[in-house]
């Protein structure tokens, strides 16, 4: 660049129209005076033709329309991949679940996930092909993990993404139901097992085999379902879990000294001693799916194989229920009770089982809530007296048939049968013998009087049968006695000897049944009490027919011999009469021949 007179200057002759000049970035040479300037001048434009220009000129202005014209694409095309949460063209079982927000999508998918939820799945299992109901296995659609893949995706300028649906499955109950459907001669896979005979262990060793494999088959139901294809679930080759070896170390180390001696187990303050018999019921080595064995204390199994000594130091629960107050039901709350806490007891146990003697454990006791809520017992609906029967006998309070028939009496009494369910007398008394309170009395065997426990039992029996007859209840099993005893009526009565005969009936009403007993001196009583169903229920009598008279037997005198003055035999039939709403509604045959009661005389007489 060159100065003139005058303070002009001269471009140097690379600079163009329109260029602009730094005057601090002069080129060397150029007058000291200007390069100190501090000013950005212009240099006149002029119009130039476009084809006058250099060809490098050109094509910089058709890139910057160009770029210009990109960068307004792309951000319309970002516009359009990026509205709502889900990118554009995210697909999940063939829905367009793009551009909608999470909670559209939610929406959208689970309407789908409902319509398809009761589809069942299909499954070909060791190639015979079955179906399985989802609810059954907890097979579900989890919509909100299948929106929240969706949503994660990268952007999907052009075409579409599917993203695969999130599928739950309760692998175990999926496992389990499979197990039940598969041919089981077709499991040739043997898993380990330690059992105890006795107190002795039992080992039992693997061997390789064919065998389900739950993950498998929980990974292709849960792909295959959604889809609505076929999962292919073949049995597969599972070699053994354990070795002869480690099973064999269970047994040295833990088995074997589990057993060898007591434990002392503190609770509460107070001790029993679990014996090696109760030990090696408790004692279970569990499998699991794959078929390895760990060692783990059974609390159920336990308890039950020493009850004794669990009753020694816990305080079990009352449940609430129903008592007679003022002569009407009234509900009455339970109490908790403290248990011992069986999980830490059986970690405690495992601790120590592999020691020798002598050996101690204590666990805690946890409260324990009643099974019954009193809001269980108020939904029972048990209100009113429904039916009530009485039956008399001689002898007073003390006579050993009448202690008999007061024993079973105060131990049915409080009974509550729930709707639905089968009361058995039997097994709600167990058996009737001496250590339970019961006495020799008269009870016939094979059709002889003769002294037995128990005898008087068969009186309460007859008067609760009538009582749940009266009732309306279903008549499940009794048998009338092989003679007839006028102190009761004919046919509708039932005998009762532990255990070959029962007396059980069945509650076929809506509400609970509370069965009340009161003794006297010389009676009886069964009282149902429970919501009244029925308008009445009544016996009518047909004639008896086949009478025959007793036949006079004689016997060796003895304690065994008791006489009695005989009884006419004969058939006889009754109906019971159910009437509801003011009709009849049911009308039950009961028929039944009596053998004529012998007249019992001991010696010659």
């Amino acid at each position: 660049m060159t100065s003139r007179p005058g303070g002009s200057v001269e471009p140097p002759p690379e600079a163009r129209p329109g260029d602009a000049l730094t005057l601090n970035e002069a080129p060397a040479g150029a007058d000291a005076a200007a390069g100190e300037a501090d000013a950005t001048v212009p240099m006149p434009r002029r119009a130039l033709p476009e084809e006058s220009l250099p060809a490098p000129r050109r094509r910089r202005g058709v890139l910057a329309a160009g770029v210009v014209a990109l960068v307004a694409a792309g951000a319309g095309a970002v516009a359009y991949v990026t509205t709502g949460d889900i990118p554009r063209g995210t697909r999940v079982l063939g829905l367009d679940l793009g551009g909608l927000s999470r909670a559209e999508a939610v929406r959208e998918l689970g309407a789908r996930a409902v319509s398809q939820g009761g589809r069942a799945a299909r499954v070909r299992l060791d190639g015979k092909e079955i179906t399985l109901q989802p609810g059954t296995v907890g097979l579900a659609l989890d919509v909100p993990a299948t929106v929240d893949a969706a949503a994660s995706g990268g952007l999907v300028p052009f075409g579409t993404r599917d993203v695969a649906p999130v599928v739950r499955v309760d692998a175990a109950e999926l496992e389990a139901a499979l197990r039940e459907r598969v041919d089981r001669a077709r499991i040739t896979v043997t898993k380990a097992a330690i059992t105890f005979r006795g107190v002795a262990p039992v080992a039992s060793y693997a061997r390789a085999g064919l065998d389900l494999d739950g993950a498998l088959a929980a990974e292709r139901v849960t792909k295959a379902w959604p889809a609505g294809q076929v999962a292919d679930v073949p049995l597969t080759t599972r070699p053994p879990a354990m070795t002869r070896a480690q099973v064999d170390e269970l047994v040295a180390g833990v088995a074997k000294p589990a057993v060898a001696a007591p434990v002392t187990v503190t609770a509460g303050g107070r001790s029993f001693r679990l014996s090696p018999a109760a030990i090696a019921k408790g004692l279970v080595f569990r499998s699991d799916s794959a078929g390895r064995l760990t060692p783990v204390i059974d609390g159920a199994k336990l308890r039950a194989a020493a009850p004794a000594g669990f009753r020694e130091v816990e305080t079990p629960a009352e449940p609430a229920t129903v008592r007679l107050q003022g002569g009407k039901p009234r509900v009455v709350p339970g109490a908790p009770g403290r248990l011992v806490d069986l999980t830490r007891l059986g970690s405690a146990l495992l601790e120590v089982l592999p020691r020798a003697a002598p050996r101690t454990v204590t666990a805690p006791l946890a409260e324990s809530g009643p099974d019954t809520s009193v809001a269980d017992v108020t939904r029972l609906g048990i209100k009113e007296k429904v039916s009530t029967f009485t039956t008399y006998f001689t002898g007073g309070r003390n006579a050993p048939r009448s202690r008999n028939i007061i024993t079973i009496a105060e131990d049915v009494d409080g009974a509550i049968v729930r709707p639905g369910e089968t009361f058995s007398l039997n097994g709600h008394t167990g058996e009737r013998n001496y250590a339970a309170g019961y006495k020799d009395a008269p009870v016939i065997v094979n059709g002889v009087l003769e002294p037995g426990v128990g005898g008087g039992a068969s009186q309460f029996t007859t008067t609760l049968f009538n009582a749940a007859y009266y009732a309306g209840l279903q008549d499940v099993e009794h048998k009338p006695h092989s003679f007839w005893f006028s102190r009761y009526p004919a046919v509708i009565e039932s005998t009762i000897f532990y255990p070959t005969l029962d007396l059980k009936f069945k509650n076929t009403t809506p509400y609970g049944i509370l069965i009340d007993t009161a003794t006297t001196g010389r009676s009886v009583t069964v009282t149902m009490w429970s919501t009244k169903v029925y308008d009445s229920v009544k016996t009518v009598y047909g004639p008896r027919r086949n009478v025959t008279s007793p036949p006079t037997v004689h016997r060796e005198p003895g304690p065994k011999c008791l006489t009695s003055s005989g009884l006419p035999g004969f058939t006889q039939d009754a109906w019971r009469v159910i009437r509801k709403d003011g009709r009849e509604v049911e009308r039950e045959k009961f028929s039944w021949r009596y053998d004529p009661e012998p007249r019992f005389v001991c010696g010659d007489q």
